[in-house]
C-alpha cells in the first residue's frame, strides 16, 4: 500500500519508473503506465503534490495510453535543490528533460499540468522539447499571474492587506503536521469546494502534508512573483484550459485571461462547485477532457526514448 494514499486511491505500478537528468543536473523522478506505443499523455502535478495525484487519471488512461507522470523537484521522490534552484526556468528545464526522456524523438503527447503543472507548460512555451513534443495542452487550475492578489483564500476585500496576508500564507514556514480533522477542513476550505467528499479531501490532504517544507516553501516565494504572460501568449499548440468556480487558490478569472490569451484556445469548461484540485474532485471530467485531445491531436509513434536518462527496476 502507498505510503501517502489508500490502496483504492493510488496509481496502479508504472510499468516502469526512469531518473530524467535536467539542465542543472537536477534529477527528475519519472513513472510510466500502460502499453508501448500505445499514445502518450504527460502528466504534471501542482504544488505540493507529487505523481500520486493523478492517480484516477492514471487508472483510467494507462489501459489504453501510455501516462508518463513526474515529481516536480522537491515532490515526491524527486530530490530537493538549493535555493537557488527553484524557478520557473528549473520547471521548464525539467519538463524538457522529461520529455526528452520519455518520448522518442519527435513523438508527440498531450501535456496536461494542474496549477503548478500548468503553469511549468507556460514556462516551456518557448522550449524547444515542448515543441517538438507537445501535440495538445490541457490546463487545468491554474494562471499565468497575479496570483497573490486574485486569490480568494483570505476572505475579505481585494487591496494590499489581503495580497500581504496571501503572500505571507504561500510563504509559510510552519509544519503542516499529521493529517487531522481540522488539518482537513482547512485544505477542504482552501483548495477544494463545499460539496467534495470525504475520501477525497483524504486523499488530497495526505499528498498535500507529504510534500517537504523545504520545498513547499520555496516554490511559494516563486508562486507568489508569478508572471507568465508572455509565456501563455507563446504556447501555440491547441490548448483547452479547466477550472472549478469554487477554486479561491486561482479564481476562474485567471481561467478565463488565459483562454482569452491563448493562441489556439479550444475552449474554457469551468466546473460548477469544483475547487482548485479538479483532477481529485472531478476526476471523470478531467480524465474525459484528456482522452478528446489524445483522439484529436495524438497520432501513436513507435520507437525508442532517448535524452539523458536512467531506467530503474520496478519492485
Amino acid at each position: 500500500m502507498s505510503r501517502l494514499l489508500r490502496r483504492e486511491d493510488a496509481p496502479p505500478v508504472p510499468a516502469r519508473e526512469l531518473t530524467a537528468v535536467s539542465a542543472d543536473g537536477s534529477r527528475i523522478h519519472v513513472e510510466v503506465y500502460g502499453p508501448d506505443g500505445a499514445p502518450a499523455v504527460v502528466l504534471a502535478h501542482g504544488w505540493t503534490c507529487n505523481t500520486h495525484f493523478w492517480a484516477a487519471q492514471i487508472r483510467d488512461l494507462a489501459v489504453d495510453h501510455r501516462v508518463v507522470a513526474y515529481d516536480q523537484r522537491g515532490h515526491g521522490r524527486t530530490p530537493a535543490v538549493g535555493p537557488e534552484g527553484y524557478s520557473t526556468d528549473a520547471l521548464a528545464d525539467d519538463l524538457e528533460a522529461v520529455l526528452a526522456a520519455a518520448l522518442a524523438p519527435g513523438e508527440q503527447a498531450v501535456l496536461a499540468g494542474h496549477s503548478m503543472g500548468g503553469m511549468t507548460l507556460m514556462a516551456a512555451s518557448r522550449r524547444a522539447g515542448l515543441r517538438e513534443h507537445a501535440a495538445a495542452v490541457l490546463l487545468c487550475s491554474t494562471g499565468s499571474s497575479r496570483l497573490i492578489a486574485e486569490s480568494l483564500v483570505v476572505p475579505m476585500r481585494a487591496g494590499a492587506v489581503r495580497t500581504r496576508m496571501t503572500r505571507a500564507i504561500l510563504g509559510a514556514r510552519a509544519p503542516l503536521g499529521p493529517v487531522t480533522s481540522v488539518s482537513k477542513r482547512i485544505l477542504k476550505y482552501a483548495t477544494m469546494g463545499a460539496g467534495s467528499a470525504p475520501e477525497r479531501v483524504e486523499a488530497c490532504a495526505r499528498i498535500v502534508h507529504a510534500c517537504p517544507r523545504a520545498a513547499r516553501v520555496a516554490w511559494g516565494h516563486v508562486l507568489a512573483d508569478l508572471d507568465l504572460d508572455a509565456g501563455i501568449r507563446e504556447l501555440r499548440v491547441p490548448t483547452a484550459v479547466i477550472a472549478g468556480t469554487e477554486d479561491r487558490l486561482t479564481p476562474p478569472v485567471h481561467a478565463r485571461a488565459l483562454a482569452a490569451a491563448l493562441p489556439d484556445c479550444l475552449g474554457l469548461t469551468e466546473l460548477a462547485g469544483m475547487g482548485h484540485m479538479t483532477p481529485v474532485e472531478a476526476p471523470e471530467a478531467v480524465t474525459a477532457k484528456i482522452r478528446e485531445l489524445v483522439a484529436g491531436y495524438v497520432t501513436p509513434v513507435t520507437g525508442t526514448v532517448g535524452g539523458s536518462v536512467e531506467e530503474e527496476e520496478v519492485v
